[in-house]
């Protein structure tokens, strides 16, 4: 048994989430709770209504109290980015709203073991402001992190390389937002180099990273805010830890000296298990991407400090 309750489950990414999660069929239980009550009774409802052909999991909504008994909590309340702004923007409006779901959370009892998984914007810093809230472990906490990000990396490298996306095998790493990292020197395409592959150059290289980092805002300018790859993403976190087999994803996490790099949440390389951060992994990367991730770090304890 495995229940999972999405905070900000009547929106786009949270009722996305727990659409996928419905179609995944792993976790038993989905609870949805939204500021906009009819909103998350709406979608809990409309979910209900296609379990006969999908899953016999349980569908509920409600308040907080609905939370109660949770292996999950996943939070994607938050106000949606401009086209125009940076990630790390939304910290000024974000912050106060995420800090009064924590406090809502402070009065839930969670089941052992339990994990917080962030998606709200600025993710890496709001990720960082749970894990020292004190509710649960630091390592019971993580973050979407770059998981979205390398999901589109993979998908528009097999786009432009005419191959299968799932046999593409890419990281990027580091903050979720303007200082992200593509690692390119572990980059393959079933188990060959990329930069093998006919055709890729270092300029063709660079437009698919920075077309990559600005997908996010084209899909918010095409049709009003991300959602179905979001909620594809969240279902490989949260079935990750549901599963408990291991899988290393490049989640936010709190992090404590690999890479030189301590004190503050992004995304390296993490093996994820049923309460949240198994171990966080070292990469071998090239001193160009090291000193990229360095400063990804600098950037965001640079904005948290801001927050204190």
């Amino acid at each position: 048994m495995y229940k999972v309750s999405i905070i900000g489950g009547g929106g786009r990414v949270g009722s996305d989430a727990a659409f996928a999660l419905q179609l995944g069929g792993i976790v038993s239980e989905i609870a949805l709770v939204d500021a906009n009550r009819d909103m998350a009774d709406g979608e809990a409802l409309d979910i209900r209504h296609g379990s006969a052909l999908t899953s016999s999991q349980k569908i509920t909504s409600g308040d907080y109290d609905v939370v109660n008994g949770s292996d999950c909590v996943v939070i994607t309340a938050g106000l949606r980015r401009k086209p125009d702004e940076s990630r790390l923007e939304l910290i000024n409006r974000n912050v106060g709203l995420f800090k009064q779901i924590l406090e809502s959370l402070k009065g839930c009892k969670l089941a052992d073991g339990a994990t917080i998984c962030v998606v709200s914007n600025p993710v890496d810093i709001l990720t960082h402001l749970a894990a020292k809230s004190g509710i649960l472990p630091e390592s019971q906490v993580i973050g979407l992190g770059t998981v979205l990000d390398t999901c589109r990396f993979r998908s528009m490298l097999a786009d432009h390389f005419s191959v299968g996306a799932t046999d593409v095998k890419a990281l990027i790493l580091g903050e979720h937002g303007d200082t992200m990292v593509p690692v390119w020197s572990s980059a393959t395409v079933a188990g060959v180099p990329l930069s093998s592959l006919p055709g890729f150059s270092e300029t063709v290289a660079a437009e698919i990273f920075d077309k990559t980092k600005k997908s996010g805002a084209e899909v918010i300018r095409l049709k009003g805010g991300a959602g179905r790859a979001v909620g594809i993403s969240i279902k490989e976190v949260v079935e990750a830890m549901c599963l408990d087999q291991g899988a290393i994803l490049p989640v936010s996490a709190v992090q404590t000296g690999k890479l030189g790099i301590s004190d503050i949440s992004l995304s390296l390389p993490t093996r994820v298990g049923r309460h949240g951060v198994v171990d966080i992994l070292e990469p071998a990367v090239s001193e160009a991407e090291k000193e990229g991730l360095h400063k990804s770090a600098q950037s965001l304890k640079d904005v948290f400090a801001q927050i204190q």
